[in-house]
């Protein structure tokens, strides 16, 4: 069957296509070049004047693991509400229309697996990456994200704070040991990346550490947090995962973060690294109240290193819940919860996990401000490729809330009425007003496709090219960017139409990314003897098979061998 969508306006940053008026031919659910002409085109759509884009990319969502459940159950007062109005939308429809998850399904900062596959396709989002997988937890994390409809997951799995690890690094054991240890642990948790969360901090949390700066010494194992980021970014680069090492740097969210933030840049001695949530490390100690943006200083550093990215994890105002991985910041900001309840757990002694609500106000000056400084980060970091759009669903703000933080890129004058809306005292600490640009349409498919596609390494995905997936979002052009991007014309996933004029019309399942390099097996001598000694599991229990994630027409694993793809 061929599919044949004709007259679009093509935004593709891989191809260097700006608004080139093109058609696409899809075959088998794949991109392909224009067929004979004795060839029967099977079905056509005319996207005369409408704009065409590689289906959206979420490169950081909590969508799978045990925090994200747990942040599901701390608002109950609002999970009531939403589903009351869900059992009203729902009267009187049959299977199969019955199971199909409504707008209000789920309250709106943490919505079910369900409705977060329906929300991402409806907003033209054909694939979102967990960025936070525990090892230990691995199975709960793909059980969700196989739970989740319409996309393609994956995860990052999580290094530098289990004891392993840091034991390791105590011995002072060669880097092809722990080479081998985190390619074991892509294989074992069915990630295509590795991330470390504020670098041996959530262990030093647990003797009783408060702050960890990048040269201080976890007090138990005597490692520091710049030797686990060397380390692993070592690691990461050695095996060829194409995915750079995902980093939540130290001091999230203190005031003076930003130092810290800097001297994280120069840790990977020049290999490349993703800083994540940047927002949350961009803080400055100056004015009376001693926070202030630092976007300035950060922006300048990632516009230098060139071997540096990073998303921003944009905070926007109403309420959410926080979820992290980052239990010793987690429990430095429970005091601020809204309303006021936590939860600070440890998970298997390896990880942490910190869950509060939280309501960004922007009549409080620090929520104001740190709104003003993901701005700052997104106006004044040059490169598009290098600096990804996400709000670190849903700490800043649920990922539903991408069509407005697109709409602020993209048109001044909205922005600079919402910046005259805010606390005045971080008005006058922000130079927000006085950055001119706006994204374009080109910009914004590099930052929510083509660039997230090249970082984690999909190379079939991001892209229009000949050979790619087929996963498209046909949008109509208009004035109102937020208005645009929340409802497009149609998407396809696979070469199939799952959404029409924003609306879900069939449901599909998406694929799982993983990478899996190669490794010595010999490393498991090792790891059963610890697993039989400290674990409470079974170091075969531990490992998850590709048949667990691929069941029922669900969660085919698709491989990434290495960067050289």
């Amino acid at each position: 069957m061929i599919t044949l969508l004709k007259n679009g306006r093509i935004y593709d940053p891989a191809h260097g296509k700006d608004g080139v008026n093109a058609d696409i031919y899809i075959r088998d659910g794949r991109i392909v070049a224009k067929p004979a002409v004795s060839e029967k085109i099977d079905q056509s759509f005319d996207l005369s004047g409408k704009v065409v884009m590689a289906g959206a990319i979420d490169m950081h969502s909590h969508i799978g693991g045990g925090k994200v459940n747990i942040a599901r159950m701390m608002l109950p007062e609002y999970q009531q509400k939403y589903q009351q109005q869900q059992a009203q939308e729902l009267k009187g429809l049959s299977e199969p229309e019955a199971h199909i998850c409504t707008p209000h399904c789920s309250h709106h900062a943490t919505p079910s697996t369900t409705d977060t596959g329906f929300r991402y396709i409806e907003m033209g989002y054909t694939a979102a990456f967990e960025p936070a997988i525990s090892p230990v937890n691995a199975r709960q994390a793909h059980l969700e994200m196989g739970d989740t409809p319409m996309i393609d997951k994956g995860g990052y799995a999580m290094l530098g704070n289990d004891d392993y690890f840091l034991r390791m690094l105590a011995d002072k054991k060669d880097q092809k040991a722990i080479n081998d240890y985190v390619a074991w642990i892509l294989h074992a948790t069915q990630a295509i990346g590795i991330k470390v969360v504020n670098p041996g901090g959530i262990n030093a949390f647990k003797f009783n550490q408060r702050r960890l700066n990048l040269d201080e010494n976890n007090v138990h194992y005597q490692v520091s947090p710049r030797e686990i980021l060397q380390s692993l970014s070592r690691a990461v680069h050695d095996l060829g995962i194409a995915k750079p090492l995902h980093v939540h740097c130290n001091n999230l969210g203190a005031a003076g973060n930003f130092e810290t933030t800097l001297d994280t840049m120069s840790a990977s001695s020049g290999l490349p690294m993703h800083l994540t949530h940047i927002q949350f490390h961009s803080y400055g100690t100056e004015g009376d109240k001693k926070f202030s943006s630092a976007a300035a200083q950060i922006a300048e550093a990632l516009n230098k290193n060139k071997h540096i990215t990073a998303d921003v994890g944009q905070i926007l105002f109403g309420q959410t819940v926080t979820a992290s991985g980052d239990a010793m910041m987690q429990h430095l900001n429970a005091k601020h919860a809204n309303p006021k309840k936590s939860v600070i757990m440890d998970i298997e002694c390896d990880a942490g996990c910190g869950v509060l609500p939280f309501k960004y106000r922007d009549q409080n000056y620090v929520n104001a401000l740190q709104w003003a400084i993901g701005l700052e980060l997104f106006l004044s970091v040059e490169d598009p490729w290098r600096i990804l759009l996400t709000t670190d669903h849903p700490n800043g703000a649920p990922f539903t809330s991408y069509p407005h933080l697109i709409r602020l890129l993209m048109d001044k004058t909205f922005r600079n009425e919402a910046f005259a809306k805010l606390n005045l005292d971080a008005q006058a600490m922000s130079n927000l007003t006085s950055l001119e640009r706006e994204y374009s349409l080109y910009e914004i498919a590099i930052m929510t496709r083509a660039g997230a596609g090249k970082l984690i390494g999909l190379h079939d995905r991001g892209h229009l090219g000949i050979g790619a997936a087929a996963d498209i979002t046909v949008y109509t052009d208009q004035a109102d960017r937020e208005a645009m991007f929340a409802k497009p014309d149609y998407v396809f996933k696979n070469g199939e139409l799952v959404v029409k004029n924003g609306i879900v019309v069939k449901v599909v399942w998406g694929v799982t990314h993983t990478a899996k390099p190669a490794f010595d097996i010999g490393v498991e001598k090792n790891l059963k003897n610890y697993f039989d000694r400290y674990q409470t599991m079974q170091l075969d229990n531990f490992k998850i098979s590709n048949d667990e994630i691929s069941s029922d027409g669900r969660g085919q694993v698709v491989t990434h061998h290495n960067n050289k793809e």
